[in-house]
Formats: C-alpha cells, sequence, structure tokens
C-alpha cells in the first residue's frame, strides 16, 4: 500500500471527547489560578462566579469521557491506552526511541503513560474538590488535607498539559490527526509502525 495515502486515526467521537476535554481542563486552570492567586483575583473580581465555573467545570469532566465510550473507536483506543507491551517499556528505554527500529503502536508508551497521569489527576481533583466545596461532608482535618492535595495535584496537571502541548506543537501531522481525524500514511509509518502494520492485516483479511 502506497506512503502517500491517508489513515483514519481518530473517530468524530474521539475528537469530540478530546476537544470539551482540553477546553474544560483549560477552564479549570485558569480559574483555579484565578482563585489561587489574591492579586489576580482582585483585579478579576466577581469571585463567586469564577468558582461556580470552576466547581461546574471540574464535576462535568468525566462526562464526555463516559459519552465517548457509546463509540467503538473510542473504546478501543481506551483498551490500547490501558495496555503496556514488552515494545512500550523498551521504547521508554532507549536513546534513539524516535528512529522506528521499535515497533510502536497506535499510542507510543509516552502518549499512555501521559494519559493515566491526566485520568489519575483528574480523579483525584474531582474527589478533594467535592471535599472542598461540599464542607459538610467530613470534618475540617479532612478537609485541610484536601486542599493540600488538590493544590498539589492540580500543580501537577497543569505542568502535564503544558508538557502535552508542547509535545504536540513539535509534530504538526499528529495536531492534523486530532484535528481531522486523518494522517498520512508515511507519517504512521514512521511514528506507529506497529499500528499500521495491524491496519494492513486487518485490510488483508477483510479482502479475503
Amino acid at each position: 500500500m502506497s506512503d502517500d495515502l491517508e489513515l483514519e486515526r481518530f473517530a468524530l467521537a474521539e475528537r469530540l471527547v478530546h476537544k470539551v476535554f482540553a477546553v474544560l481542563v483549560g477552564v479549570c486552570i485558569v480559574t483555579g489560578a484565578i482563585l489561587y492567586n489574591g492579586p489576580i483575583m482582585m483585579a478579576v473580581g466577581h469571585r463567586h462566579l469564577v468558582e461556580m465555573v470552576h466547581v461546574w467545570c471540574g464535576l462535568a469532566l468525566p462526562v464526555p469521557l463516559l459519552l465517548g465510550a457509546a463509540s467503538k473507536m473510542y473504546r478501543s483506543d481506551v483498551r490500547q491506552l490501558n495496555r503496556f507491551t514488552p515494545a512500550d517499556r523498551r521504547w521508554l528505554g532507549s536513546r534513539t526511541r524516535r528512529d522506528g527500529t521499535i515497533p510502536v503502536g497506535k499510542f507510543n508508551a509516552g502518549q499512555k503513560i501521559n494519559a493515566w497521569l491526566v485520568a489519575g489527576a483528574t480523579g483525584v481533583l474531582l474527589g478533594t474538590g467535592a471535599l472542598m466545596y461540599w464542607t459538610g461532608l467530613v470534618r475540617l482535618s479532612w478537609r485541610s488535607g484536601a486542599t493540600f492535595v488538590h493544590d498539589w495535584f492540580a500543580l501537577g496537571l497543569g505542568l502535564l498539559v503544558i508538557g502535552h502541548i508542547a509535545y504536540a506543537l513539535r509534530d504538526p501531522q499528529a495536531r492534523r490527526g486530532m484535528r481531522t481525524g486523518r494522517v498520512p500514511r508515511r507519517w504512521a509509518r514512521d511514528e506507529h509502525g506497529a499500528w499500521v502494520d495491524e491496519l494492513d492485516e486487518l485490510n488483508e483479511d477483510s479482502s479475503r
């Protein structure tokens, strides 16, 4: 098959989940930073409104992830993200991981770890945020601990998002895949060779 062709990388449902989740996370980071920083909060004003936007966008974070489960392709990608292979371990430990010699599936090990960290941080932030907002759920010492954990996990998530954006800016074809759902086969062969091989095998089986 010619490397000049294009491959479908993400379905519409996956792209919508990514966009909605990204917007919600972005709003949470911005409003959280405003609430945390006194001088910025004084300049912005409307503390109650900022707090409500932060809280409800945070509570909405699981919604696109759960709705995306209606898509078969989305469910398949979630299973792949949850599967760590021997090739992924070799990829992580290699200094020449981007030269194509290590077979990489649809997602490389870095993308898988990023997805795990974002999912884990989101869960912790939801739980601690709920304890902070609904003050009657637990005693004061628990709420103080929840605030401490919430602040540090929010910082960690912010750094993850910055790193994710930085890597995306370096790879226009990856951004195109998330924007349009399609990528050049040549790029896929270089970056995700094992995934291309899987697609070729599926096409051969379906054509028999």
